[in-house]
């Protein structure tokens, strides 16, 4: 750890179930880890699917059956025990309201929120706005109303609306920088640049990793 903070960088996208349940076990073993006020957390951008249409072509359901090819009853079987296993950690996931778009601009945003040290505010605004809320985070109209609970400068949206280049860099960066190290999938997370835990892990993996890390190990 530098200077007493230990830092967990964290790949993951806005449209990613298993993510949300990930990062909720690791809010989890935060609340009982004693070094919690420590902890410095680093969002990284990651698209699960770059081709993803940047306007709203129907719900998980719609998009799964019709372009991944996936059966009715799989997509079904497989959004209802993730909603499952969200609600076990006091999540509430309404895969039936969502909205399947592409997330580069919402990344992009990303990007400006860290930079306005909004980063952690951003992520959990835009992922409840996605799985809860029925919101379509591709919208520019939602992302500024999304941008203005998080206080971002209206200006600055804007920029970043206005012009597909501003943050995409930072965004690619942070995919490449995501295989670079051999992320093959999201949520992925990367305690103290020593430690990477893959998935969505129990509480107790969490927990160990923070201990491990806490311990210098």
């Amino acid at each position: 750890m530098q200077n007493g903070v230990m830092r967990i960088d964290i790949w993951s996208d806005y449209i990613c179930p298993f993510c949300t349940v990930g990062e909720r076990h690791l809010n989890l073993a935060l609340e009982e880890f004693a070094g919690r006020d420590d902890v410095e957390i680093v969002w990284r951008s990651f698209q699960l699917d770059p081709e993803a249409p940047h306007e709203s072509t129907g719900n998980a359901l719609d998009y799964l059956t019709r372009v991944k090819g996936m059966s009715e009853e799989q997509v079904v079987a497989m959004n209802d025990g993730l909603a499952a296993r969200a609600a076990q950690v006091g999540l509430d996931f309404n895969w039936r309201e969502s909205h399947m778009v592409n997330t580069m601009t919402a990344h992009r945003l990303g990007v400006l929120a860290r930079e306005d040290d909004r980063g952690v505010e951003w992520d959990e605004l835009v992922k409840r706005a996605y799985f809860t809320q029925g919101r379509n985070i591709a919208d520019h109209d939602e992302l500024r109303s999304l941008a203005a609970e998080v206080g971002l400068r209206p200006q600055d949206v804007e920029s970043v609306l206005a012009d597909e280049s501003a943050y995409s860099q930072e965004v690619m960066a942070d995919i490449a920088e995501a295989r670079r190290i051999g992320v093959q999938g999201v949520p992925f997370f990367v305690f103290d640049g020593r430690l990477a835990v893959s998935g969505a892990q129990p509480v107790e993996v969490f927990t160990r990793a923070l201990e491990q890390i806490a311990a210098g190990e």
